[in-house]
């Protein structure tokens, strides 16, 4: 007696009495294929238990000391440790790095020599008196 391959989850899923099947997954609601169909229940499937597991633990009389909720541990995932898909080091980007940091630096640098250039050059002609100060 060899049994067939397992049922899918599509196959498994069942609405419950309390909640219907979504008008999504409804085959008179729209005229796709069955296997877009099957793929929709599959991915509903999987996030329904998903939610249940989620909401088992949160309603657990003992709970445990952290709950963990899979959607929110993929996006922190996505977020910190997956970088390269949402930076990528181009000549582009190399530009603009270097002008953010380079570009203050060289304009109050030249702003500043321009300055103690033209008080130096007033003091040499005499036009101006250099006060007495401490810090200056």
């Amino acid at each position: 007696m060899a049994s067939g391959p397992p049922l899918s989850a599509a196959k498994l899923y069942r609405p419950n009495r309390f909640v219907s099947l979504p008008a999504e997954l409804n085959p008179d609601t729209y005229d796709t294929s069955l296997e877009k169909r099957r793929a929709e229940a599959e991915r509903l499937a999987i996030r329904s238990r998903l939610k249940r597991q989620y909401q088992l633990q949160l309603n657990n009389p003992s709970p445990p000391v952290i709950i963990e909720n899979p959607a929110l541990v993929r996006w922190a995932y996505a977020k910190s440790e997956n970088v390269y898909p949402t930076f990528r080091p181009t000549p582009k980007m190399s530009f603009l790095g270097a002008t953010y940091v380079l570009g203050p630096l060289l304009f109050w640098f030249f702003v500043l020599k321009a300055d103690r250039d033209r008080k130096e050059k007033r003091i040499q002609e005499g036009k101006y008196k250099r006060p007495f100060s401490v810090f200056c």
